[in-house]
């Protein structure tokens, strides 16, 4: 069985994102649970292949994909200067965001380790929870395993955008 149904068409964007449509114009849609985690873990583990990731040889990828449908793919670029290095799943959240998508329905990660599922960072955590809480993290192996949680799940008693307008006790002025 292929791992992306032969009618769902994939697109390059450019910049290298790319993009498969669940609506791709046949009579047949491919919106069930199993299609698009099959989906995502086949895009997740083909790009951590493109992981740059020459210090810690820990490749990872990342599929997200959009509520519309839209798959946006990342993996780590690490650099020299350790902190300036960027994980694969705020990768494809930004190529999401940068694409004017920011409702998201699930995300796939992938790595190479073999015994355990792999788990996002508490910065990858953070960066997930400023889109809402509700939607789904396959965090998988690299035998196609995966352990399905949610946002919530990974993160629970979060600070999110909402926290910000909620009434404070007083207020700061600093000078201002």
């Amino acid at each position: 069985m292929a791992l992306i149904p032969e009618d769902v068409s994939v697109a390059t964007l450019t910049g290298g994102s790319r993009v498969v449509s669940l609506e791709s114009g046949s009579t047949k849609s491919f919106t069930s649970e199993k299609d698009m985690i099959e989906i995502l873990l086949h895009e997740c583990l083909r790009a951590k292949e493109f992981a740059y990731c020459p210090y810690s040889k820990f490749r990872v990828g990342a599929a997200l994909m959009t509520k519309e449908g839209n798959v946006f793919v990342g993996c780590n670029v690490e650099n020299a200067c350790f902190n300036l290095g960027v994980c694969a799943e705020r990768t494809a959240i930004q190529k999401a965001v940068s694409e004017g998508h920011m409702n998201f329905r699930a995300i796939a990660i992938a790595s190479d380790l073999e015994d355990q599922f792999i788990s996002p960072c508490g910065a990858c955590r953070q960066v997930m929870r400023e889109f809402g809480t509700e939607w789904d993290v396959f965090l998988s192996r690299p035998d196609g395993s995966y352990l399905k949680m949610t946002v919530d799940e990974l993160l629970p008693v979060s600070f999110g955008p909402e926290d910000l307008s909620k009434k404070k006790v007083f207020s700061i002025h600093n000078g201002y």
